[in-house]
């Protein structure tokens, strides 16, 4: 058992690599995000932009807190609705950025302690499954991720372009 968990722990270990370089890059276009937010919407927010980067780091705060912040960037990148249009936020792309993220956060713990807790083969084996479940959700929660960061940019600098708004 030992010869094959030697890969699997190679894996683990550039798993953890490219993990932490994502999570910096995360965190820092998350801070600057806010940041950015914060001209475009200064009363929206409750905290100053340096929340973007401790919210993270506060044990359970962190399950709630970087999602508070992602709320209040959102609205505040959104441009303003014109006289007589209704004013509606779709709020989807930062729901379902953020419930990836808990889920996959949670469920890796989970996985791993039933890895680390594995003594027969059969523990082993179901205990790697539930790993690369992990992993799977992880690629989705990513894909979640990547696609809020893209609108949210994209709204901000519509926003700072065009105004609170838009174009006339």
């Amino acid at each position: 058992m030992d010869g094959a968990d030697a890969p699997y722990q190679t894996a683990g270990q550039l798993q953890k690599v490219t993990f932490l370089a994502c999570a910096i890059v995360f965190i820092v276009w998350f801070h600057w995000m806010r940041r950015v937010a914060g001209v475009l919407g200064p009363d929206r927010f409750r905290n100053g932009p340096s929340w973007a980067i401790g919210a993270w780091f506060i044990p359970l705060a962190n399950l709630w807190m970087p999602y508070r912040l992602a709320v209040d960037m959102w609205g505040a990148s959104t441009r303003l609705p014109a006289d007589g249009e209704p004013y509606k936020v779709p709020f989807w792309p930062v729901n379902r950025w953020w419930g990836m993220f808990v889920t996959t956060t949670l469920f890796n713990r989970y996985a791993w302690q039933r890895y680390q807790d594995a003594e027969t083969l059969a523990e082993v084996r179901d205990a790697v499954l539930q790993v690369i479940a992990a992993d799977i959700l992880d690629i989705a929660a990513v894909a979640a991720a990547v696609h809020f960061a893209v609108r949210l940019t994209a709204m901000e600098r519509l926003k700072e372009a065009e105004g609170p708004y838009g174009s006339a």
